[in-house]
């Protein structure tokens, strides 16, 4: 498979409220409530860029405030052309990221590491800026959120047969079992050329997502090599989309599969 292209804090509100106090026959002052934290930005997201034309955006922002998006090709949702992954912070509707890793499978350099600014509000809206600095340009972006992520991980319903791409002219077909197994094997070249892999797919404990770890074969066709990629896999709409990187952020794979 040439992947080489490629290839947020729960959920819950926890209101802390200060408890007024006084002594028994004195006026002391009551203790200032406790500020209560702001709710983060974690949840399944789906929009698009604000270009034209605009890239479709899937996202998730999990409960420890590690963020996968996948953008599509300009004009066609059905085709991923990358990743932006990394840690963030969520805080007062304000979302940051300054290690973020933007992995593209249709430009030169291939990775690139710009910040992420960005502002949500909690269950509704999620928008931000991608900012780069070589070259010095800027993306933004607007999605909405998806209350499915509140929903419980159902290993039963994913289970089945995909097909889809993990780079402009490559094609996989992968098989996720019912008890969270992945094989696969690229299907656009004839068999000798073609990288298989297997993996798994598991159900997160927090949050409609699951792990996704793939190892790959080691064929001459398998730019990770015999190498381990590691990352999420989302459920929607009778399509799998996943994204996952090896431990270095050099190397990994795409992918958004439609169910057989």
């Amino acid at each position: 498979m040439q992947v080489r292209r490629i290839q947020k804090s729960v959920l819950g509100l926890l209101l802390l409220v200060g408890l007024s106090a006084c002594s028994g026959g004195g006026d002391t002052p009551a203790p200032a409530p406790t500020p209560s934290p702001a709710a983060s930005a974690e949840g399944l997201w789906y929009g698009a860029t604000n270009t034209i034309p605009s890239r479709t955006v899937t996202g998730v922002v999990l409960d420890d405030g590690v963020y996968w998006f996948l953008y599509s090709v300009a004009g066609d949702s059905s085709i991923i052309a990358g990743v932006v992954q990394g840690d963030s912070s969520s805080q007062d509707g304000v979302l940051n990221s300054s290690n973020t890793t933007d992995f593209s499978i249709e430009r030169t350099p291939l990775i690139l590491n710009p910040t992420v600014d960005g502002s949500y509000t909690m269950k509704q809206s999620l928008s931000g800026t991608i900012s780069y600095s070589n070259p010095n340009t800027q993306n933004s972006f607007t999605t909405t959120y998806d209350s499915n992520y509140e929903l419980a991980p159902d290993i039963t319903a994913v289970a089945g047969t995909y097909i889809g791409p993990v780079s402009l002219n490559e094609t996989v077909e992968v098989t996720v079992s019912p008890n969270g197994d992945i094989t696969g094997h690229s299907i656009s070249g004839p068999p000798a050329t073609q990288c298989t892999f297997i993996g798994s797919f598991k159900p997160r404990t927090h949050g409609n997502v699951f792990n996704v770890t793939i190892t790959f074969g080691g064929q001459a066709s398998c730019s990770n090599g015999n190498g381990t990629v590691n990352g999420v896999g989302v459920f929607h709409a009778g399509k799998l989309y996943s994204a996952a990187l090896n431990s270095g952020k050099t190397n990994g794979v795409v992918f958004i599969g439609t169910k057989q």
